[in-house]
């Protein structure tokens, strides 16, 4: 098994584990403190509430993403966009997955995605600007990462891992609002019970770093999946990441040729539209030898760029 992978397995396996664990007991310790043998009851109904309303949202979150994205089924008989249906059968071939359903949505930003739940069935969406952006082979690329997410249940895996800062929030919050604590009424019970809703709050709130760290592992999963499977997938990749980013951000490679130069900063332009992906090689250039502190992408759900591209060069020799 590649080294990558193992990594990544073992970092979302362990860190998976240790939000069940350390979330499990800390809400069990704080309301074994509070409620003593009514505890396992009152854990029992939160949980089983927190995911009813998961489980509703992930039901129906698949038709609440179609109509925020204007996004419309593609068939393989469409005249203009037929041939994306043949790509994405393509791609869950070389995963062996059934092939989803497979959407444009009309945003005005480049991006793809996976989505899905067991009534709406498996899906994958791709926007209209993506389309104008990417080569064929760049879009092959794109989807094999985004099935990776179908192949690894990504959805199911974070709705799962997310009940316990879910669980959190909601214990955290009915205590603030309650100040029911033990023989209850009293004032300094109130206050107790208030201090600590808000606690088990803050705590929830810095549980989503985790959770956001999980899915910076998952994203990278996704980008081995796309490197491994599909021929030329993280050369290609690497284009597409460099395309998209130079599509919402025109200067990104004048922010590195500029970074020592304070004044120039200041000044520069963007570049007229015809150059814009001329510059696709020199970005990849710049990533693949920056170093990124550990800290830049600790509030983002993705990993940086630049390891992104750093860890698609390891792949392409492994």
């Amino acid at each position: 098994m590649n080294v990558v992978s193992i990594k990544l397995k073992l970092g979302m396996l362990l860190l998976s584990l240790a939000i069940f664990v350390a979330g499990f007991a800390l809400v069990y310790g704080v309301l074994g403190y509070l409620y003593g043998s009514f505890t396992p009851f009152i854990i029992v109904g939160a949980l089983v509430l927190v995911g009813l309303l998961n489980v509703v949202q992930w039901l129906i979150g698949p038709y609440l993403i179609n109509a925020m994205y204007r996004a419309k089924e593609v068939t393989p008989e469409d005249p203009e966009y037929g041939w994306l249906v043949n790509l994405v059968d393509e791609v869950a071939l070389f995963n062996k997955l059934r092939t989803p359903k497979v959407y444009i949505a009309d945003v005005p930003f480049p991006n793809a995605f996976a989505y899905g739940s067991p009534i709406a069935g498996k899906r994958v969406a791709i926007t209209l600007p993506l389309l104008r952006v990417l080569n064929k082979d760049e879009i092959k690329a794109v989807l094999g990462h985004e099935l990776g997410h179908l192949k690894h249940r990504d959805v199911e895996l974070l709705l799962a891992i997310g009940l316990i800062p879910a669980l959190m929030y909601w214990i955290g919050y009915s205590l603030m609002w309650s100040g029911f604590l033990g023989g209850g009424g009293q004032r300094n019970g109130s206050l107790y019970a208030w201090a600590i809703g808000i606690g088990l709050l803050v705590v929830s709130f810095i549980f989503q770093f985790f959770m956001l760290a999980i899915n910076r592992m998952r994203e990278a999963y996704a980008d081995f999946n796309s490197a491994k499977t599909i021929p030329g997938g993280a050369e290609n990749l690497e284009r597409a990441l460099a395309k998209i980013t130079l599509t919402v951000d025109p200067r990104a490679v004048e922010k590195y040729r500029n970074k020592n130069n304070v004044m120039r900063m200041l000044f520069f332009t963007s570049p007229p539209p015809e150059q814009i992906y001329a510059n696709v090689d020199e970005l990849i250039g710049y990533w693949k030898t920056q170093r990124v502190p550990w800290y830049v992408d600790f509030f983002s759900d993705h990993p940086h760029p630049a390891k992104r591209i750093q860890m698609l060069e390891k792949l392409k020799y492994q």
